[in-house]
């Protein structure tokens, strides 16, 4: 039932299996910025149950890789993988955003959707994307970020993201941070709708709402935003 309420609300395709907020429009936009082909790298950090990324492959022909700490995510990605019949261009595997495990300058492109929020340290994540970018590869991160990082209803975890400063910071260049205020007037949507529903004994759709009470109470300190950078033109890469 929460799968089904996030693909409609959110515009997703119909098998989509989602584990963030990204709705169609913001893949449709994702897949554009990053223009991948095949025979191209897209490592999916916290891919989650990898829907974003096998999307992402199906439409663009890349190869990618998925991450995430979770090895019940990431058992459910390579199912469906072979579902979709994308398991020759698809690996995923456990590691964190932090340490991934892959090597240095193997990526052409990276997808953080969500949850970047999460990586202890924050600044450690953004130089692991660096590392595994190849030259000139770029980084895409959907997040949200705080309006007053002093406003204490917010999460700590949200409070410290200001991309625009940090990716800089990790090296990147060409970085945008813009503002997807039609992003957020769907996720409020999504969250209206999740409270109306009759739950019963689906504890999914219960975890959901819970969420949604969550959300709705602090909706108006954040912002939603997309960023993108680059890795610079250089042969120079930390060592792995």
């Amino acid at each position: 039932m929460a799968d089904e309420l996030v693909r409609r609300v959110l515009g997703l395709p119909p098998d989509q299996q989602s584990t963030s907020l990204l709705g169609g429009a913001g893949l449709d936009e994702v897949v554009t910025v990053l223009d991948l082909r095949a025979g191209r790298v897209l490592v999916d950090l916290a891919c989650g149950r990898g829907g974003y990324g096998l999307e992402i492959a199906r439409r663009s022909g890349c190869r990618v890789v998925g991450v995430d700490f979770s090895a019940v995510a990431i058992e459910h990605a390579r199912r469906r993988a072979r579902v979709l019949r994308l398991a020759d261009r698809a690996d995923f595997r456990v590691g964190e955003l932090t340490a991934t495990g892959l090597s240095a300058a193997s990526a052409d492109a990276v997808l953080v959707v969500d949850s970047l929020q999460f990586a202890e340290p924050l600044p450690d994540a953004l130089q692991e994307c660096r590392r595994i970018l190849r030259p000139g590869g770029r980084v895409i991160v959907t997040c949200w970020e705080a309006l007053d990082a002093d406003d204490e209803r917010l999460s700590p975890r949200l409070r410290q993201l200001d991309l625009g400063r940090q990716l800089p910071r990790a090296g990147f260049v060409d970085v945008e941070v813009v503002d997807k205020p039609g992003w957020r007037l769907a996720e409020q949507a999504l969250w209206q709708e999740a409270l109306t529903i009759e739950a019963g004994n689906d504890a999914a759709m219960r975890s959901m709402q819970d969420e949604a009470q969550r959300m709705l109470a602090t909706f108006d300190g954040l912002r939603r935003v997309l960023a993108t950078a680059r890795a610079p033109h250089s042969t120079k890469v930390s060592p792995p």
